[in-house]
């Protein structure tokens, strides 16, 4: 933790260490003990009807083609029915059972209907230019379509004037974020998947501390899943006893819910509604290579500083009123004055939600993968597809068009990083060009395509972001960062070794037995 803290914030934030007895005698041990005993009590129920085993052997060949001719008739992606298929088929009862918990969707119905009333009540809070969108019309009538498409989900503006600032590496953005933080005068906005005790979290919040006591109105909201490894049960409350207001987004419970598959993967940080960040970078030491976890960790972030950071307001503001019963928006929103820079181009920043009919980070993706002229270059720490997605990359480089993937030389997780592998020779196969970076883990989110539009954001290519996960990210077009995106891409690589045919032939035998067992539950990844 950061020695510019306080003595007394010492005391309270250093007691958060994590360690094997105290997780196993904490509370979430008694939680990890409770789900483990409701995860066996339908092993137990089946040991008990053992002895009626042989007349429910027919049964169970009905009940299997039925609910194979079920799932055949659902609107699922195509991967995930193979995926319920192979579950039906190993433990049908169970399986079956498993899916109708899954679309029932206990445990998060609440949230799902607070956020309707939100999105509802805030859809008209962020004002659209119409000169704004006309323009936008004249100069790429596509990209004034995708917005409409973008808006079927919630309010998200197109806007000019904003300007935006590019950071290649981790580093870069931390070193900026300290900058601007020391300029917050009304509120700063946090919300992050991951936050971890170190130097770049410590650094921060000792920032935060002191503002809090100038009267800043400073917020803190990280995902449940840190209570796993980096944060204490109790972190919120002694955040709290300095001031600062804090939340965990869907915290651990002794029970089992659906509601633990739809994390809060977003990286939002805005101070006073002009200047808001976002991208791939959490608030941990990982992050800016303090300590090296899987090699040199490559990641991208932007900086938003003009009207378009008040979509990010929004964004965390949706999130941080899900419990709240008399939500504040508009003071946070319109509350404070927002200065225009005289910029090329225009952008939408946008969210994407498990909870809603809508696919929008996987939609914007293949929206420019279909309509890319030259190149669309990526950047990704994971490659798990769905059909819609692979028949997107592989139809764009059979057109022609210059698709390359960067991805991770060192992987954080074997199974995803085996699953990627099963995707290379297909892809190959139809023109696309795939780089290893070499260093370490590439962790960036980023689309660019053809000198004029970029993506940047906190969407990964694979089940998790596209499916599973609240995620946000900005759409470019015309913008001056767009040059150094790509020069980004260009760069890194050259840091990279090529995917071949001949490589995939050399591949390690342990990753592709890994990689062909995950395929059958690559949409659980």
């Amino acid at each position: 933790m950061d020695t510019n803290l306080s003595d007394k914030g010492m005391r309270l934030l250093k007691k958060g260490k994590i360690g094997i007895l105290r997780v196993v005698f904490s509370r979430l041990g008694i939680f990890a003990a409770l789900l483990l005993i409701q995860l066996m009590i339908p092993f137990a129920l089946a040991n008990w009807f053992r002895q009626y085993l042989p007349h429910f052997f027919s049964l169970n060949m009905v009940f299997i083609v039925g609910m194979v001719l079920y799932l055949l008739n659902t609107n699922f992606d195509p991967t995930a029915k193979i995926t319920w298929l192979i579950i039906i088929m190993l433990a049908p009862f169970f399986g079956a059972f498993m899916l109708l918990y899954t679309q029932t969707d206990l445990g998060h119905r609440a949230i799902m209907k607070k956020l309707e009333i939100l999105h509802d009540e805030t859809k008209l809070s962020l004002k659209q230019k119409p000169e704004v969108v006309k323009e936008l019309d004249v100069v790429s009538p596509e990209s004034a379509a995708l917005l409409k498409y973008i808006n079927r989900s919630g309010c998200f503006p197109v806007y000019k004037n904003t300007k935006i600032t590019y950071f290649p590496i981790g580093e870069d953005k931390f070193q900026e974020l300290l900058i601007q933080l020391e300029k917050a005068e009304h509120f700063i906005f946090l919300e992050y998947f991951i936050v971890a005790e170190g130097e770049m979290w410590g650094k921060v919040l000792d920032i935060l501390a002191r503002k809090v006591k100038t009267g800043v109105d400073v917020r803190l909201m990280y995902d449940g899943t840190c209570e796993f490894s980096t944060l204490p049960h109790d972190y919120p409350k002694r955040l709290k006893k300095l001031g600062i207001k804090c939340k965990m987004f869907a915290p651990l419970t002794p029970f089992i819910s659906t509601h633990y598959n739809y994390r809060d993967h977003r990286k939002i940080l805005v101070i006073d509604g002009h200047t808001a960040f976002t991208g791939g970078v959490n608030l941990a030491d990982e992050y800016i290579n303090k300590y090296e976890k899987h090699g040199h960790w490559k990641d991208a972030a932007i900086m938003l500083q003009g009207e378009a950071a008040r979509s990010f307001t929004l964004m965390f503001l949706q999130m941080w009123n899900i419990d709240e019963r008399t939500p504040v928006i508009e003071k946070f929103l319109h509350g404070y004055s927002v200065p225009e820079n005289e910029c090329k181009g225009f952008i939408i920043p946008y969210a994407d939600s498990p909870l809603d009919n809508e696919k929008t980070g996987e939609m914007v993706y293949i929206d420019i993968l279909n309509r890319a002229q030259k190149y669309v270059h990526i950047m990704s720490p994971y490659l798990i597809l769905d059909g819609e997605m692979e028949m997107a990359i592989k139809f764009a480089a059979e057109r022609g068009v210059d698709v390359s993937i960067i991805l991770p030389g060192i992987p954080d997780k074997i199974a995803a990083y085996s699953l990627a592998k099963r995707h290379y020779k297909s892809l190959i196969q139809s023109g696309v060009k795939i780089y290893q970076y070499i260093p370490g883990f590439v962790h960036s989110k980023v689309f660019v395509c053809d000198d004029i539009k970029a993506v940047v954001g906190t969407i990964n290519l694979d089940y998790r972001s596209l499916y599973h996960h609240f995620e946000c990210a900005a759409y470019m077009y015309g913008t001056d960062c767009i040059k150094d995106i790509e020069r980004d891409f260009v760069e890194t690589t050259a840091k990279c070794s090529p995917v071949t045919f001949e490589t995939i032939k050399k591949e390690k035998i342990g990753y592709k037995i890994l990689g062909i067992l995950m395929k059958a539950v690559a949409p659980l990844l």
